[in-house]
């Protein structure tokens, strides 16, 4: 079996750890995301890494250079996913790590060599995403452990159900003088490089983006016996805003994505009061993500006075654009134009990723797959060529070893 044909295999095998018996869901700090993390440490000690589980839940391997001890090169991705999810969105960039960590076993570095399983990257079970590399970079404060799930339990409670102790969550934190960088792969989850006919491109930055809680009141009344002009239908209101929200981004190139939306009291036969729904914003450049949420905020007050309304936004989520590193992003292509014989395709990241957070300590790079189905991901469908994975393979080895000869 090669390597590509095994990290495919366990990309199945991860994929049946799930908290649904129709669907993969495998949450932050879960029994799956114990089972899965069990699975990768055997798969890092058979690539010849020692392992531990960091303060925050991360599962990491490691292999000491030519000269024990820090700088580290770190490959990684995370475990945890969306709710119905695919089997590759950051699996696979963390078992191609681990496939390139077994072929290297045998070849000196001048830096130690990592590979990192992030969890929560997805912020699925807490609402907040990047939850493990932002502790991997100390970026996470007291707040975070105070976050609740459905279930009511809290961050910190579900840490000391898990085994770890919110207490010592600082002891995740990475310094920047022990890093010589982060390179990541992972499948595109869009059509460019499909529409490209192309297997691998590099990505030159990856989207700010903002999440939002936002809040339509009005008022309940009954629908049989309240006349339309003395309404104050919250939901309806909430409706004419998602539209809008739709038509600012298309104008302003920015991807805006309401993906709930609830109405209480709830009835049928009862005109909605409240309204509640969720809002993504993602821009290449923080300065457009920002003016178009600010032209999204006058809208929402149009909308709201017009209808004698009122209306709130809680900001959830914050991250600023990520430019790659250049000297890790030469690297990436090189090792793509050594496997693939072509100059790849250079990206902009829609979507965000482990590596935004550790750019707060150690220069990133990342490598995209080709994505099939039309570029489908956060889905069942989502699927990667077998072809495409050996050579991503080939190239991230590649792109290792280039990194090492510009090391002193």
């Amino acid at each position: 079996m090669t390597g590509a044909d095994r990290a495919l295999a366990r990309a199945d095998e991860l994929g049946r750890i799930s908290a649904r018996p129709d669907a993969l869901e495998r949450v932050h700090l879960s029994p799956q995301h114990a089972a899965a993390d069990a699975l990768v440490a055997l798969w890092m000690e058979e690539a010849g890494l020692s392992t531990r589980l960091d303060a925050a839940g991360n599962r990491i391997g490691r292999r000491e250079g030519s000269v024990p001890g820090p700088p580290a090169l770190v490959l990684g991705s995370h475990l945890d996913t969306v709710p119905d999810a695919g089997r590759y969105d950051g699996m696979l960039g963390v078992l191609l790590a681990i496939e390139v960590a077994d072929r290297l076993r045998d070849h000196p570095l001048p830096f130690a060599f990592e590979v990192v399983g992030f969890t929560d990257e997805e912020g699925t079970r807490f609402g907040n995403a990047l939850f493990g590399s932002r502790a991997f970079a100390g970026a996470v404060t007291p707040e975070w452990l105070a976050v609740r799930d459905r279930a009511g339990i809290s961050m910190g409670e579900a840490l000391t159900a898990f085994g770890l102790d919110p207490a010592r969550i600082g002891e995740a934190a990475r310094r920047p003088e022990d890093l010589v960088g982060y390179l990541e792969v992972h499948i595109e989850q869009g059509p460019e490089l499909l529409d490209a006919g192309l297997p691998l491109g590099v990505v030159s930055s990856i989207a700010s983006a903002r999440r939002f809680a936002l809040e339509v009141t009005g008022r309940a009344a009954h629908a049989g016996g309240t006349p339309y002009a003395r309404r104050r239908d919250a939901l309806v209101g909430a409706a004419e805003l998602v539209v809008a929200i739709e038509a600012i981004a298309e104008e302003t190139g920015t991807i805006a994505t309401v993906g709930r939306i609830r109405a209480f009291p709830g009835g049928v036969n009862v005109v909605p009061g409240l309204a509640r729904l969720s809002l993504d914003l993602r821009a290449e450049h923080d300065a457009e993500r920002d003016a178009a949420f600010a032209r999204i905020e006058a809208e929402a007050e149009r909308i709201c006075a017009a209808r004698g309304l009122g209306w709130r936004a809680e900001e959830l989520y914050r991250a600023d654009a990520v430019v790659c590193d250049p000297v890790l992003s030469r690297a990436i292509a090189a090792g793509i134009r050594a496997t693939t014989g072509a100059e790849p395709p250079r990206l902009f990241s829609r979507a965000g990723h482990d590596a935004m957070a550790v750019a707060a300590v150690a220069p990133i790079g990342m490598l995209f797959v080709r994505c099939g189905n039309d570029g489908v991901s956060h889905s069942p469908d989502e699927t990667v060529d077998a072809g495409d994975v050996a050579v991503a393979l080939d190239a991230f080895e590649s792109a290792v070893l280039a990194v090492a000869a510009g090391r002193p």
